[in-house]
Order: C-alpha cells, then sequence, then structure tokens
C-alpha cells in the first residue's frame, strides 16, 4: 500500500518533471535520429504546433529560444520543490509512479471504449488516427511525442489557463476545474482530424477522443503531469504494438 506520501509527492514538480524527463529525451532524441531535424518530418502534431509558435516569431531563434524556456521553467520549478524538500528523489517513489501509469495504460482505452459506448449505445471501440498507417517506428515515436507535448499543451497550458481564467471571471474553483476539463477535452478531440496525418471525423470518434481528453485531464488534476505523460505515451504506444 502506497504511504499518504507517495500520493502527495509524486504530483510534485520534483518528481513529476524528473519522471517526465526521460520520454522528452526519448522522443526528442528518436525524432531528430528519424527526421535529422527539430520539426521538419513527422513528428507529433502538438510538438509541431508548440514550435511553430515560435519560429513564425523567431525563425531558427526561437526554436531556440522555445527550448530555452521549456528546459528553464522544468529546471526553475524542480529547483523551487526541492527547496521547500529536504532530501533526494526517492527511488522507490519513482517506481511507483512507473508501475502506476503503466496500470492506468493498460485500463484507459478499456474504460474510454465502455464510457463510449454507453454514451452512444454502440459496441465496445478503440481509435487509431492517420499515424496508423506509419511505419511502426514512427508510429512508436509520434506516440511518445503525445506523452509529451499533448499533455503540455492540452493538460499544463491549456487546463490549467482555462481554469486561471474561469476564476478570474468569479467561478468557483470546482466550477472552473470542470469547465477546463470539458472544454479542453473537445479541443483535444479536435485537434486530431487537423493535418494531413489527421483521421476522418466521425461522430464515434471524436466522441470517443473527448471521453479520452476528460480522463486525460482528470489524472492531470488528481495525478500530476509525470503520471498523465506516461499513461497517454504507454497507451498510444500499446495502440501501435498491437495495431
Amino acid at each position: 500500500m502506497a504511504s499518504p506520501n507517495y500520493w502527495q509527492a509524486s504530483r510534485e514538480p520534483r518528481y513529476a518533471i524528473v519522471f517526465a524527463f526521460p520520454l522528452f529525451l526519448l522522443y526528442e532524441g528518436l525524432s531528430l535520429l528519424l527526421t535529422h531535424s527539430a520539426v521538419a518530418g513527422v513528428r507529433n502534431g502538438a510538438d509541431v504546433l508548440l514550435k511553430t509558435m515560435f519560429i513564425a516569431f523567431g525563425g531558427r531563434r526561437g526554436l531556440i529560444v522555445f527550448g530555452a524556456l521549456l528546459c528553464g521553467a522544468a529546471a526553475w520549478l524542480v529547483a523551487r520543490d526541492m527547496k521547500r524538500h529536504s532530501g533526494p528523489l526517492k527511488p522507490a517513489i519513482i517506481g511507483g509512479m512507473l508501475i502506476e501509469s503503466m496500470a492506468y495504460a493498460a485500463l484507459f482505452g478499456v474504460v474510454v471504449a465502455e464510457l463510449t459506448a454507453l454514451l452512444l449505445r454502440a459496441p465496445l471501440m478503440t481509435v487509431s488516427g492517420g499515424a496508423a498507417a506509419l511505419p511502426l517506428g514512427t508510429q512508436l515515436v509520434v506516440s511518445l511525442g503525445a506523452g509529451i507535448y499533448e499533455e503540455l499543451l492540452f493538460r499544463v497550458l491549456l487546463v490549467s489557463g482555462l481554469t486561471t481564467l474561469a476564476l478570474l471571471v468569479g467561478c468557483t474553483r470546482p466550477l472552473a476545474v470542470g469547465l477546463a476539463v470539458v472544454v479542453s477535452a473537445l479541443i483535444f478531440s479536435a485537434f486530431h482530424y487537423v493535418g494531413p496525418l489527421g483521421d476522418r471525423w466521425t461522430p464515434a470518434s471524436f466522441t470517443f477522443r473527448a471521453i479520452a481528453g476528460v480522463m486525460f485531464s482528470i489524472l492531470y488534476v488528481f495525478r500530476g503531469f509525470g503520471i498523465t505523460a506516461w499513461t497517454h505515451a504507454l497507451y498510444d504506444v500499446g495502440l501501435a504494438l498491437l495495431g
């Protein structure tokens, strides 16, 4: 049985960011090997969107600014959190986070499919996008990128930003979080139909992805970025391997 300290510590930046960092390195390293570029070739769509915004304003320097901001913000959050808590990171907590992420990833597709079937009164379903037609190695890289960049965009930035906006206009915190979860999930689902690798839109696939977005957002709110990122990546990797 995990201690109360585990459930709190695993959500905090010193563990969440350190736990997610190998996923970031895996994605960026393998993407560079496949494409020989930081933005060209087949990459995760959220990654391309975030980097393209910086390139649009600063060219290649914008890409450097993006990397500096991302790594700098992560390092600052970890350092600030480490100052608040004495002692080194505990490997047992990192191990528990990996086991927890693997368990969520194994259950995720079944739960989302069941909820989709109940809502639409249709048979169980799973959804794969246009990336399923890519070579397996590329699918795996895109799946790793989903864990890092889709969670960064749709959960860290969008859920947190929408929650803050709703609080500023006078919503209670539970209502603000609930609205942020729903709106971000709808945007997350719609994002999968954009671009050359986007899926063909159907009510069933949109609903499945919207429910998946709600589940990822709830997981982010309660279990933090690191576990959500690895859960998303492992789930997508599982789809690629089983597909």
